[in-house]
């Protein structure tokens, strides 16, 4: 890679396109002759705002999001809109239902909770997340004010292949597989992505949300936590997440370069189904998740022993990549191809496995 860059399996704060980081660097110290860089200027100004606008808008055309739905950069990541989506949404009958199928969506489970009762309408918990649960498996109930999910499970290497079908808002984490393929966003009631995967550097948070869904939060809600807050500032209640804000358009710009989201679904698929197969024509290495669940995003295999698991991690380093560790909630190890991965970053793990699987 250019600049003697590691291969950056990280599963994030992940790798971001070379394009967007070069770009970035020429304009850091002085942004389109304001002579100033964008982490320096003041949200509120002219300039800032046009880059604002524009990002909002090459989204929307990105992920061609409809009338009728709102784009807001938040901070706190995920982990706030956990207690930020049931403190608006749980707000009728005060009951939702959530499918626990990993660790991020049993944490939203459990802050849901104290704000309302909440029904699990499925879980893969009985064979350690391998697994998403199919449409017929739903456990609905009829009171719920909406249902949640998260699409891909970056610690257990699983992806919904599908769209649940419900009768009532549907809110999706979508942090580690949004922009990766298209997505119809009219089926949701709310979308929300911590940017550390696909999007942006740490430290912003989209949320796509149906304007009228705003507007029923709970007395108790705090303005910052408060959607409707949010939508009527226009995302600058307080001070945006200004650098990232101007990353996210700039990757906007790199994924329409290389075919919107049609394209990034198509090199996404390449190099995953490229990765499971070298996985499994080797004879050392067992993929986690099931063959119908698994993740084009996070790929999650073993050795089935701690000291072999060890040593692939340690001869990856040399060989330049980094990050391959799994979670240390489950082991093994773990390869994040996010969309910046490039193809020629996947045959060479490739490469890799190949050789570590015929010495060992």
């Amino acid at each position: 890679m250019a600049n003697d860059r590691v291969y950056n399996f990280s599963a994030g704060p992940s790798m971001l396109p070379l394009e967007v980081l070069q770009r970035a660097g020429a304009e850091i110290t002085n942004y389109n002759g304001s002579g100033m860089s964008v982490m320096e200027m003041s949200h509120r100004s002219k300039v800032f705002i046009k880059i604002f606008d524009e990002t909002q808008a090459k989204l929307r055309k990105l992920m061609n999001i409809p009338e009728g739905y709102k784009i807001l950069f938040l901070q706190g990541g995920a982990t706030m809109q956990f207690g930020m989506i049931p403190l608006n949404l749980m707000t009728g009958s005060g009951k939702a239902d959530y499918a626990v199928t990993g660790h991020f969506a049993n944490l939203a489970m459990k802050e849901a909770k104290k704000y309302g009762t909440v029904n699990i309408a499925a879980s893969s918990e009985d064979k350690k997340h391998i697994y998403i649960p199919g449409q017929a498996d739903l456990k609905l109930d009829p009171e719920a004010d909406y249902f949640y999910y998260c699409s891909n499970n970056t610690i257990e290497g699983t992806e919904w292949q599908y769209v649940p079908e419900v009768s009532v808002p549907l809110v999706c984490d979508m942090s580690s597989d949004i922009l990766s393929r298209p997505v119809d966003v009219s089926k949701f009631g709310l979308i929300y992505a911590g940017a550390q995967k696909n999007m942006a550097p740490a430290g912003l948070t989209v949320v796509i949300i149906k304007e009228d869904l705003a507007g029923h939060e709970m007395p108790i809600t705090p303005a910052i936590m408060n959607y409707k807050s949010m939508i009527d500032k226009d995302s600058m209640y307080n001070t945006p997440p200004c650098w990232c804000i101007y990353m996210l358009g700039l990757v906007c710009d790199w994924l329409e370069s290389v075919g919107g989201l049609e394209g990034m679904e198509k090199r996404n698929v390449a190099k995953a189904n490229m990765l499971y197969k070298t996985l499994e024509e080797s004879k050392l290495f067992q993929l986690s998740a099931q063959p119908e669940a698994r993740s084009f995003m996070n790929v999650t295999f073993r050795t089935g022993s701690d000291d072999l698991d060890a040593k692939f991690v340690a001869e990856s380093v040399e060989r330049g990549f980094t990050n391959l560790k799994g979670h240390r909630s489950v082991g093994g190890m773990r390869a994040s191809i996010y969309n910046a991965m490039p193809t020629e970053g996947v045959e060479a793990l490739c490469d890799f496995i190949r050789d570590f699987d015929k010495k060992n």
